[in-house]
């Protein structure tokens, strides 16, 4: 009986009844809709940025593999670029995958093709595939770009092969990744 007593005093003394009006829950689904607003691209461009960085790494880790690898055989191995995972291709883009061969032709790692949005080119001469010596001295040098090409975007990472095998990446905002290939009929 005392807390009927509590809920009668309550509702003397003026007391409102808990909840939303109808005012504040839709001021609440506006604020909601403009942090969408901003947050989807945002988190798009963060996406984005961390499919790029996940291609490049890939690149860098099959380069140190086949550095790694040729001192360890003391032997050549190659870094080429791989449709089928097998051989290395003698023409086409580093899109469609690559390899890291043995001398004798021994698969020691296979990479899948990019995402079709993606393009990934060698910037220095077209080339192909990658020998590292077991001096390591002397690799050719070679620089590529992973970048968004359908849309195109502003991000892009550049790998850098040096000489010696060494490979890094580089953030960068160039933004003239090439456009995707339309297919004749």
């Amino acid at each position: 009986m005392a807390s009927m007593r509590q809920l009668g005093n309550a509702r003397r003394r003026g007391a409102t009844p808990r909840g939303f009006t109808l005012i504040e829950l839709m001021v609440a689904i506006m604020v909601l809709g403009i942090l969408l607003g901003v947050a989807v691209p945002s988190f798009r461009d963060a996406a984005l940025s961390s499919r790029l960085t996940a291609y490049a790494n890939d690149l860098v880790a099959s380069a140190q593999i086949a550095r790694s690898e040729a001192i360890k055989r003391n032997a050549p191995v190659t870094l080429c670029a791989s449709e089928d995972g097998a051989v290395c291709e003698e023409d086409g883009g580093w899109e469609v995958g690559w390899v890291v061969l043995t001398e004798d032709g021994v698969v020691l790692q296979r990479q899948q093709p990019l995402s079709d949005e993606f393009r990934f080119t060698e910037t220095s001469s077209g080339l192909t595939e990658i020998t590292f010596p077991a001096t390591v001295v002397g690799v050719t040098p070679a620089s590529f770009t992973v970048c968004r090409g359908s849309p195109v975007g502003k991000q892009e990472r550049v790998v850098t092969i040096s000489v010696s095998g060494n490979a890094s990446v580089t953030r960068t905002t160039e933004g003239d990744c090439p456009e995707a290939e339309e297919e004749g009929p």
